[in-house]
């Protein structure tokens, strides 16, 4: 506490040097009237600044924030839709894709099929020309074989019957012979 000039010191002192005796100021009766009023005047001050200062500028803060949200919203809504359209396109594409791509492998393997099968029908003309070609030179041989067989026949008959008896054959004798064998 401070000292006056007179020695005092200054506080909660009464004048006269003598400390004041009686309830807190603020819990004073005699102080409710004033206090009333001026709690009245600082709170209407107050409400009038928050009113007309501090809850505008939050207000408009709000609805910037809100405006802002909702444009993102809106952008996001684009987006997937955006995002839903390419995926359709792209499962489009795709089987598309799949599509050619079968439709190519199908024509592929029947232009291979088509190009073997007329690979094999070549081959197997060429295969059955050379049966024919052979058929026809073993039946010629056959046939060449089979009018020298009556020769053979005879000529080995001419021979076995000189080698048993000793002499030589008649050879109308064993044609006539044969020709009977054969009937």
């Amino acid at each position: 506490m401070a000292t006056t000039d007179n020695g005092h010191t200054a506080g909660t002192e009464v004048p006269g040097g003598a400390h004041a005796k009686g309830p807190f100021p603020p819990f004073d009766p005699a102080t409710f009237a004033p206090q009333l009023i001026w709690l009245a005047v600082v709170f209407g001050a107050l409400y009038v600044l928050m009113s007309r200062v501090a809850l505008p500028r939050i207000e408009n803060i709000l609805e910037a924030r809100r405006s802002r949200i909702a444009g993102d919203l809106d952008d996001a809504s684009d987006m997937q839709q955006k995002a839903q359209a390419a995926g359709v396109a792209y499962e489009k594409t795709l089987t598309d894709a799949k599509a050619k791509a079968q439709t190519m492998a199908q024509q592929m393997r029947d232009q291979l099929a088509a190009e073997a099968a007329a690979k094999r029908k070549t081959i197997e003309d060429e295969l059955n020309a050379k049966l024919a070609e052979a058929e026809r030179g073993i039946s010629a041989t056959k046939a060449q074989a089979m009018s020298h067989v009556r020769e053979i026949a005879t000529s080995a008959a001419a021979d076995i019957v000189a080698q048993l008896t000793g002499k030589p054959a008649d050879a109308q004798q064993i044609a006539q012979a044969i020709a009977a064998a054969k009937a």
